[in-house]
């Protein structure tokens, strides 16, 4: 028999469990028809886009959306802040919807819903055709996929564009510039389509959407030279009044009161310095200098007086070889470099003298080609850091470019000094070194290197 005590305990131990079981069940009950009472999520985190209502969708160009109107589409404030950072690092404008598609700010349930509605190509185009049919990424100072859709007026002639009508068109401020250049190198006229086609700067896609609105011959003329007079761009044809004038003893301004741009007079002075040893000894010393066309030559020659007292003691009969020669009866005579038949990839340092360029900008450029292993784009010589932008753009206008003979590889066959030397992989280098071993799938590399979209297109141009 129990006793009372034992059983006491245990009424008291039944009783203080009930009691605490009931407590714990009304809480739950409590506590459940509180989370039923309200519509918002636990926490904010677990909702990207929050709107107080369904927004109506149309068509939109992200391009020319403002912070407030990204904002309308149901993007929070650091979503919005995101997206217009990603815009810049590529350039400024988003070229696809598979590039705006990257951007970690937008996911892809949010994408999927926008989707429809976007007024952007699927996919970025911007590769041009260089002379060798070979396809190049063209872009502008390396902004990656910076792309403007083209604004054309109308049937129109290039002939009378301005460099602001081709902004208007959606060029920038260089490409305009350099387009009118190469009006000028061809003599003032774009001749005909198919000359107009010939302008690097003008990719083959914007070309196709110009050419039926192009008001030029289909053809080039079989008897078109291009003879022109593009770096001898004097004012326009102010009348200048010669006097006799001995070229061994004019300076810079002299020069310059001829109708030479201080550029040019400085070249022909470095041409007299450095080449000539101080002097031009014969009128066809000064004929060959690069800058000074037949025409100037022609109109400055009944003008010119050699005095033999102004030239140099320790000049020479003999030009330094910066030109090509060819020998006549016993004679040596120098002819100019035609540097239309010039590879950029070939050309030595005494021809980009010879062209205008200081050492160090000549010096700089053919560092950089053996850097990058050679060129396979014009725009990569302009970009050149510290060299004369206006004479590259000259130089690349009149010169060819060939890159048959440039090293190209795989992601996954690049030798392991080739990308740990390579301007453009050596900071990536390791990476994909490393995941080609377990990885050797070039999609795969790409995904895990993480590259920036300017980087990859500069990366690009070197493979295969």
């Amino acid at each position: 028999m129990r006793s009372p005590i034992q059983f006491s305990a245990a009424k008291n131990y039944f009783f203080g469990f009930a009691t605490s079981g009931a407590i714990l069940l009304c809480g739950l009950f409590y506590f459940n028809a509180k989370s039923e009472d309200t519509d918002m999520p636990e926490t904010a985190s677990h909702v990207e886009y929050v709107t107080e209502e369904k927004i109506p969708l149309k068509e939109f160009n992200p391009n020319s959306l403002s912070e407030n109107e990204w904002k309308n589409l149901g993007f929070s404030e650091r979503q919005v802040a995101t997206i217009l950072k990603y815009k810049n690092i590529v350039g400024g404008e988003f070229s696809s919807k598979e590039q705006l598609k990257k951007c970690y700010a937008i996911s892809e349930v949010k994408f999927s819903e926008l989707e429809p509605y976007i007024l952007l190509p699927e996919k970025s185009s911007n590769y041009s055709v260089n002379s060798n049919g070979k396809r190049f990424v063209a872009y502008n100072n390396y902004k990656g996929y910076q792309k403007k859709e083209l604004r054309i007026p109308g049937k129109f002639n290039p002939d009378h564009f301005t460099a602001a009508d081709f902004e208007k068109m959606g060029f920038t401020e260089n490409q305009a510039n350099s387009i009118l250049k190469y009006k000028n190198y061809l003599g003032g006229s774009f001749v005909s389509k198919e000359k107009f086609k010939d302008c690097f700067i003008i990719s083959e896609e914007n070309y196709r959407k110009m050419e039926p609105y192009l008001l030029l011959p289909q053809k080039t003329p079989e008897n078109f030279s291009g003879k022109t007079n593009f770096r001898t761009n004097a004012p326009e044809k102010a009348k200048i009044n010669y006097q006799n004038f001995d070229p061994n003893s004019t300076d810079l301004e002299g020069w310059k009161k001829f109708g030479f741009s201080e550029k040019q007079a400085q070249v022909i002075i470095n041409y007299r310095d450095r080449n000539l040893k101080g002097s031009f000894k014969t009128l066809e010393d000064i004929e060959r200098c690069f800058v000074i066309s037949e025409e100037k030559f022609e109109e400055m020659k009944p003008f010119i007086v050699l005095n033999p007292e102004n030239f140099k003691a320790n000049s020479q009969p003999k030009i330094t070889s910066s030109y090509s020669s060819v020998s006549k009866n016993e004679n040596t005579t120098e002819i100019k470099t035609d540097f239309s038949k010039i590879d950029l990839n070939q050309i030595t340092y005494k021809q980009l003298l010879e062209f205008g360029f200081d050492e160090k900008s000549a010096g700089m450029m053919l560092g950089y080609r053996k850097k990058l292993g050679g060129f396979v784009s014009k725009q990569q010589i302009v970009d050149t850091y510290d060299i004369d932008k206006e004479l590259a753009q000259e130089l690349v206008i009149t010169a060819k470019l060939d890159d048959s003979k440039v090293a190209k590889y795989t992601l996954v066959d690049a030798p392991e000094e080739w990308l740990k030397n390579h301007p453009y992989f050596k900071y990536s280098a390791d990476k994909i070194i490393y995941y080609r071993i377990s990885y050797p799938d070039e999609k795969k590399i790409w995904k895990f290197i993480k590259v920036k979209p300017e980087y990859e297109a500069r990366m690009k141009l070197y493979l295969k």
